[in-house]
């Protein structure tokens, strides 16, 4: 099984050579993965566990695809184009800088999903030249997982350790606040040397966006604030309700839809020009949502198996350092899906045979708020951003923008290393001086 992931993997990679979508190869890999596991394992139970697996993963598919079609619509009415008009920043580097912390805070309101498609499609209206807006993509990947880290709802891992109480909110954001920033602060600060000089140039839109946007001016305003607003409130049900996001995102999709259709039949807008939802959901990055499909469900096989819950326990009795297990988990994190490895150390360091086990000053470590689940909540949502398909910031911002695997390792990957050592060395930094 680790031998079709590899293979599968660097089939992935090298997406743009081959000329054959990634996604082709995540849904080969699913099904053999699953296979493999199914006649060497001689478990009764796989249909079951499938099914399991199965509506771990559609929730962060059906959150995607509500999330996208709402960003889409949005992009319909010319939301997008009132904020770029609107936004009077005309350096290049400024506008990255402004972009970085508009994304970091945002993903911590949001998710880093949902950002980052929002910030993604914005940079389509400013930028004419692929491969600089591809930079800036980048850069906006590292800044959402970033900016999702110090928050208990900004990314999945952070919600499930919160949900878990293995952090709580407070100490959550007082410990990973300043390394969360350092992380993205100094990759762009390199980022923006490679900017070309030069101002921000405004592309054209297309047809269909001027004449819906031409011809009812005031619906862009009026469709983006609700639009956003539609959005907040997805992890505003989740604090009132502690039901998953994706049924939030349901909702929000189906308000905006609901308050489109009225406006759509009170205005008497041309169904030609593709404002309703309907019309929009038809545009949405398919491929990318199947790929997310193949690739969660393929880690869920290798979970399944028991490989992820191994390597956890390996680390753990080879190295017995939170600094050093941790930071090898976020490494790992870019490879396979962080949702299964965090689930892991979740299950294995709550089982209180293994606490009892260690000392009394390294089992202080994984209490609550300890240092060790305080280093996995920042390390296994910042370290996926080493490789672009290494979390749900980077796969959307591949499809939305079509960055290449190869691209993308060649020249974020190296700025997203050095962010993520340095967040590691703050969060060092401020224990030692706490022990002091």
């Amino acid at each position: 099984m680790i031998a079709v992931f590899v293979i599968g993997y660097l089939l992935i990679a090298l997406e743009h050579p081959l000329q054959i979508n990634k996604a082709t190869f995540t849904l080969v890999m699913c099904g053999a993965l699953w296979t493999i596991y199914t006649l060497l394992s001689g478990d009764t139970e796989t249909h079951e566990h499938l099914i399991y697996y199965l509506g771990d993963t559609c929730e962060i598919v059906v959150f995607l695809i509500c999330a996208m079609t709402i960003v889409e619509l949005i992009d319909r009415y010319g939301g997008f184009d009132f904020i770029t008009r609107n936004l009077n920043v005309k350096n290049k580097v400024k506008l990255m800088w402004v972009l970085v912390i508009v994304t970091f805070f945002m993903s911590a309101l949001l998710d880093n999903m949902t950002t980052s498609i929002i910030i993604v499609m914005m940079l389509r209206r400013l930028l004419n030249e692929q491969k600089e807006r591809w930079l800036f993509a980048g850069v906006i990947v590292l800044a959402a997982n970033s900016g999702g880290a110090w928050s208990p709802i900004g990314d999945i891992t952070t919600i499930m350790l919160w949900m878990a109480d293995k952090v709580t909110t407070a100490h959550l954001i007082g410990k990973l606040l300043l390394p969360s920033i350092v992380s993205v602060v100094i990759p762009t600060f390199i980022a923006t040397r490679f900017i070309k000089n030069g101002e921000v140039m405004t592309p054209k839109t297309s047809d269909r966006v001027n004449r819906l946007a031409q011809e009812h001016p005031h619906l862009s305003k009026w469709i983006l604030a609700f639009g956003i607003l539609c959005l907040l409130f997805v992890p505003l049900f989740k604090a009132l309700t502690g039901l998953p996001p994706f049924m939030g995102m349901i909702i929000s999709l189906g308000m905006i839809w609901l308050a489109t259709e009225i406006v759509i039949r009170k205005l008497r807008i041309d169904k030609i020009l593709g404002g309703r939802v309907s019309q929009a959901v038809r545009n949405i990055d398919m491929p990318t949502i199947i790929f997310f499909l193949g690739i969660l469900m393929s880690v869920s096989a290798l979970q399944q198996a028991g490989i992820l819950s191994n390597l956890a326990t390996v680390m753990n009795d080879k190295f017995h350092e939170p600094f050093l297990i941790t930071s090898l988990i976020g490494a790992l994190s870019s490879i396979v899906d962080n949702v299964p490895l965090v689930s892991a150390c979740i299950k294995m360091f709550s089982d209180a045979s293994i606490i009892n086990a260690m000392s009394p000053e390294y089992a202080a470590n994984f209490q609550t708020d300890g240092l060790f689940w305080h280093l996995l909540t920042f390390t296994s949502g910042v370290g996926g951003s080493m490789l672009i398909i290494g979390s749900a910031a980077g796969v959307v911002a591949m499809g939305i923008e079509k960055i290449s695997f190869g691209w993308y390792f060649k020249h974020i990957t190296l700025l997203a290393l050095i962010g993520y050592l340095a967040g590691i060395a703050v969060i060092a930094i401020e224990n030692m001086l706490h022990l002091l």
